[in-house]
């Protein structure tokens, strides 16, 4: 072999010697690397499981919460639907005692003056002729 045939075979050889070398330190590198991220995962699901029960609690309570609104308001629609029947039922029976006794005097008032009005026609003497005057309506 010529002397520049060792030459770049000693080159080659160094370039291959540096390349394992470079391999070998990130090979470590990326080892170091890995041990890092994993801790940092650890650290970080160790911050994060605390928060995730809190999450959950906070579920669980607005869940309670929610359902327990739903109770009253189901209280509520049920005082109200029995509190407008009672004001009906009371309206009703406000109506009945008023309203009958109220028909009943207008139609003793509308006697009374019909029995009025008989009276002054006699009085005054002119007596109605109905005869007469059904006659003239008849068609």
């Amino acid at each position: 072999m010529s002397d520049w045939a060792t030459v770049f075979l000693g080159v080659i050889a160094v370039a291959m010697l540096a390349t394992a070398v470079m391999q070998v330190a990130v090979l470590l590198a990326a080892g170091s690397l890995v041990r890092r991220i994993g801790r940092f995962v650890d650290g970080v699901e160790q911050d994060v499981k605390p928060i995730l029960g809190h999450l959950n609690s906070i579920g669980r309570d607005a869940s309670r919460a929610a359902s327990l609104a739903s109770v009253q308001v189901e209280r509520v629609d049920r005082v109200f639907a029995t509190l407008v029947e009672r004001l009906e039922e009371t309206l009703e029976t406000i109506q009945t005692a008023v309203g009958k006794p109220a028909r009943e005097a207008a139609a003793l008032i509308a006697g009374i003056r019909a029995a009025l009005a008989i009276i002054r026609d006699i009085r005054a003497g002119r007596s109605r002729s109905h005869t007469d005057e059904d006659d003239a309506l008849f068609i």
